[in-house]
């Protein structure tokens, strides 16, 4: 079963806490960029492999109560980042603080809708830039019609260009409802097809399958779209890690290191019981599969 993720609360977070021109002085432009950009330079070495990171999401019970000790645990599991599904009411220093002790990149924040309209844009962008995170992700929308669809990836095309000079990305996640059909087209290929090549379309595996999609399809049809891109596996259930379930994984991550302009794999298991021991048996699954 699907389980629909509660949007991350802005009010837990603290975005005023430094203004942009007390940051910048601060850390220097320079820094921002070099903390940005160490995924990719990393992966632009010969030979490298596409760096893993945790969707938090997978921890969200015991991230709520010791958000220290999972990084911590996560890390030493040896995963490279973590992708925030909520901050727990920290603010943007104390995680920043937190993911440096403990050797992680910020990949990704999963934003919601609301914190990158015009309102919100440059708190969201100056909290993002403290943590060391340049992907902004909208976890979930929903449109009625397909010319809302339309309008929304106008709204993105927009939010792309306003960031691009901050050196951040705009995304959206795909959940199993964006695989359902406006006038014979899925509300994903709506967006994907008319939003620019700065907006990116992190596909989530497993909820691209439960929606009726075909995870590859998609994947083929956007190439250079999945900067990010949520690992999960489908059809083993709830215990199985990838490689135990049905999805083509060899397809799907040769995509990813060819075309798809992959530059994280977002590991996400939100149904285990012992969600740690989820997340390491996953780390494990990608060793075995070659990725590590």
């Amino acid at each position: 079963m699907q389980h629909q993720r509660k949007k991350p609360s802005m009010k837990s977070t603290s975005y005023s806490e430094v203004s942009r021109r007390e940051f910048l002085a601060a850390t220097g432009v320079a820094g921002v960029a070099l903390g940005l950009g160490l995924a990719r330079v990393a992966q632009s070495a010969p030979g490298a492999k596409i760096p893993i990171a945790l969707e938090l999401y997978s921890l969200r019970e015991q991230c709520k109560t010791d958000l220290p000790g999972m990084l911590s645990a996560v890390s030493k599991l040896g995963y490279k980042g973590v992708e925030f599904a909520g901050y727990h009411g920290r603010s943007a220093k104390e995680l920043r603080t937190m993911l440096d002790d403990h050797g992680l990149l910020a990949c990704g924040t999963h934003t919601p809708y609301g914190s990158v309209l015009s309102d919100q844009l440059k708190q969201t962008v100056e909290f993002n830039h403290i943590i060391g995170n340049k992907f902004l992700i909208v976890p979930s929308m929903t449109a009625n019609s397909k010319q809302e669809w339309l309008d929304k990836a106008k709204l993105f095309n927009e939010i792309a260009d306003k960031v691009k000079a901050d050196g951040m990305w705009v995304g959206y996640h795909a959940h199993e409802h964006d695989f359902h059909k406006f006038d014979g087209e899925t509300a994903w290929e709506i967006f994907g097809s008319n939003t620019k090549p700065e907006v990116i379309l992190q596909l989530d595996t497993s909820n691209c399958r439960d929606g009726g999609g075909d995870p590859v399809a998609m994947l083929k049809k956007y190439p250079g779209r999945t900067r990010s891109i949520h690992i999960k596996a489908n059809g083993g259930g709830p215990e199985a890690v990838i490689g135990e379930d049905k999805l083509d994984w060899m397809q799907i991550f040769a995509i990813c290191e060819s075309t798809g302009g992959t530059e994280w794999y977002v590991l996400e298991h939100e149904t285990s019981k012992d969600p740690l021991d989820a997340v390491k048996r996953s780390f494990a699954a990608f060793k075995k599969l070659g990725k590590v």
